[in-house]
């Protein structure tokens, strides 16, 4: 089984060939934002980090940055610098560009402000585009895929029909030598046991409590526990009662096959197969982004209430849990799995569908949510105070 990608330079395999316009901090946004809007063919990152930071944040997001700069899915980048951020800019140069990528840098504040910064970005993000833009796909094996998960607006229908579609996928790639990732730590408390019993080993058992515990700590530091944070408002209306709840049907995406290890949020996968853990918040934003930064080609989405954003640099693929969800907002979602909740489909039935829409979406048929450019809320998930 077979797909068209972009071969990289390092052996990767992207499903797109975009030119990503890299800020290295927060407040050269603007700039970065302003390039990409004037040169088709760029996709930028709008994140709130870079500056004023405790140092393993700083750290972790020149990580991030660094990571979705080699997604496979980024044929070459454009990184925009103020100047004087907390980041490491210049690592992030050399790092992407050990990949064999094409890299160029700008720094606002030496080029003599934003205009200035904007008009010489201009010019090399045009260069890189028509440079990469001749750039053909090649026939790859399936096991070359790496597969994003999750699962966000949840409700009943969610763990019934949409997740169990994505686990049905997220098996069929494992089977096939592939790469699977899923996250949101959040939503494995109450379940983390049952994700326990399917490691590999005693020491990647013990890091799954790890990360349930850390995160469950950090609500404790403040005086709280999840609950109102998780499950939301939204789930409660559709009908999920508690957290563990929640995380039981959050957990069916996952499939059933074996966890291989834990990816700390900034990491970029390599040669790893099999199915991996990240850890990660539920919250989009910070999750689209790091399952980016992991080297994910695409991501499978599930909802039942209806989510509808994606990511600049990486397709996701929406799977409705909810048939009426579904007649609602049909222009958003990709695939109907509520006909698995009206009887007319099986979950089978309608996981091969998923299996021969994500064919075609690594070989480039868009999205839903890329057709009409709705992309631009990401962020990084950081630990620290802003200081």
């Amino acid at each position: 089984m077979e797909f068209m990608g972009y071969v990289r330079p390092d052996g990767r395999v992207g499903s797109r060939n975009h030119v990503a316009v890299i800020p290295s901090v927060t407040c050269a946004n603007d700039v970065a934002i302003a390039i990409s809007r004037q040169v088709q063919g760029t996709v930028t990152y709008q994140h709130h980090h870079g500056c004023c930071q405790m140092p393993p944040d700083l750290e972790r997001v020149t990580d991030t940055l660094i990571s979705l700069g080699l997604s496979p899915n980024v044929a070459a980048v454009l990184i925009v610098s103020l100047g004087c951020e907390g980041t490491d800019h210049e690592r992030m140069y050399r790092e992407i560009a050990a990949s064999g990528k094409h890299v160029e840098i700008i720094h606002v504040q030496e080029l003599g402000g934003v205009s200035k910064a904007i008009q010489v970005g201009t010019d090399i993000a045009r260069s890189l585009v028509i440079e990469v833009s001749g750039l053909q796909r090649e026939l790859v094996d399936i096991s070359r895929a790496i597969m994003a998960i999750k699962c966000g607006g949840s409700d009943t229908t969610s763990g019934m029909a949409s997740n169990c579609v994505i686990g049905y996928v997220a098996d069929k790639l494992v089977d096939l030598g592939a790469t699977v990732i899923f996250g949101e730590t959040t939503e494995f408390i109450g379940g983390e046991h049952l994700l326990a019993r399917r490691a590999v080993n005693k020491a990647v058992a013990d890091r799954i409590y790890q990360i349930v515990e850390n995160m469950e700590n950090r609500a404790k530091s403040i005086g709280c526990d999840m609950r109102r944070g998780q499950p939301t408002p939204g789930n409660i209306a559709g009908g999920l009662s508690s957290i563990e709840e929640k995380s039981l049907g959050a957990i069916m995406k996952s499939g059933t096959r074996p966890i291989q290890g834990v990816l700390d949020y900034p990491e970029h996968i390599s040669d790893q197969k099999g199915l991996w853990i990240k850890d990660t918040p539920g919250r989009e934003p910070e999750i689209l982004t790091g399952m980016a930064a992991t080297g994910a080609q695409f991501m499978m989405f599930s909802t039942g209430r209806g989510a509808p954003q994606g990511f600049p640099s990486m397709p996701v693929i929406k799977i409705c849990g909810n048939p009426n969800t579904y007649k609602r907002m049909e222009n958003d979602m990709d695939l109907n799995a509520g006909l698995i909740i009206t009887g007319e489909k099986t979950i089978e039935q309608v996981g091969e569908e998923a299996f021969s829409k994500m064919l075609r979406v690594l070989s480039g048929e868009m999205t839903k949510n890329e057709t009409i450019q709705y992309f631009s809320s990401i962020d990084i998930h950081c630990l620290g105070p802003v200081i």
